[in-house]
């Protein structure tokens, strides 16, 4: 070997070996510890207790239209999967209280009291009846974007799905009614990150169709996870 050769060699042995993975995601991470790629729509973890939040579908401009017309009643909730007495409900209010729970009469199963802080609103509540459990994409919307022909046992699993529910006033979950993304967003700013990615969780976890302004307006709120 020449050399000028075996410098050559040498010089790119010396070069520092960068990970390819710091390189593919320039910029900080998020709140998190991961990192979205929005070009790809995929989400990468890059600290020890980051959640890893699934990867996006693509955006479409148009989702496929089922004419089957959406019926809330194919959507079985609220139900006691572990036959404990609580249904979701319950064990929605029961995870998101930060106080223990107080149950009607004696039985532990319908839940009355606690204390609970709306994600959307970050106001205080402490009477179950004033709460609503809402899911992140309605199932409304998720019929509208591929789940007009799952069969009834796929919709239940939707519909009592924890990863796709919280407890929230019962005014916000009506005024969000069946909305997406870009016709609703939390009131609460300082959730839009969290909200975004749990949006996009569930999307990508039940390979739910992305539209094109509903991707703009999941990245809009994702500016606000550094």
């Amino acid at each position: 070997m020449s050399k000028p050769i075996l410098l050559c060699f040498l010089f790119l042995l010396a070069l520092p070996i960068y990970s390819t993975d710091l390189i593919a995601h320039p910029g900080g991470l998020d709140k998190n510890g991961g990192h979205l790629n929005r070009k790809t729509g995929e989400y990468h973890c890059h600290k020890p207790n980051c959640v890893e939040k699934g990867n996006s579908p693509k955006p479409t401009q148009q989702p496929k239209i089922s004419s089957k017309r959406y019926n809330r009643k194919d959507w079985p909730h609220w139900i006691d999967k572990d036959n404990d007495c609580q249904n979701t409900r319950a064990e929605i209010l029961i995870r998101y209280s930060l106080e223990p729970v107080k149950f009607k009469r004696n039985k532990d199963c319908n839940v009355s009291w606690g204390k609970w802080i709306g994600p959307y609103t970050g106001k205080e509540f402490t009477k179950a009846s004033d709460l609503d459990i809402d899911h992140i994409v309605p199932l409304a919307h998720a019929h509208k974007t591929g789940a007009a022909n799952w069969t009834r046992k796929q919709k239940r699993d939707f519909a009592n799905d924890p990863e796709n529910l919280l407890a929230v006033d019962d005014n916000t979950n009506q005024e969000k009614g069946a909305k997406g993304p870009a016709r609703w967003k939390p009131p609460l700013k300082s959730y839009w990150c969290e909200y975004a990615l749990k949006w996009r969780h569930v999307k990508a976890k039940y390979r739910l169709s992305i539209s094109v302004p509903e991707e703009r307006s999941l990245e809009v709120m994702e500016r606000t996870c550094q």
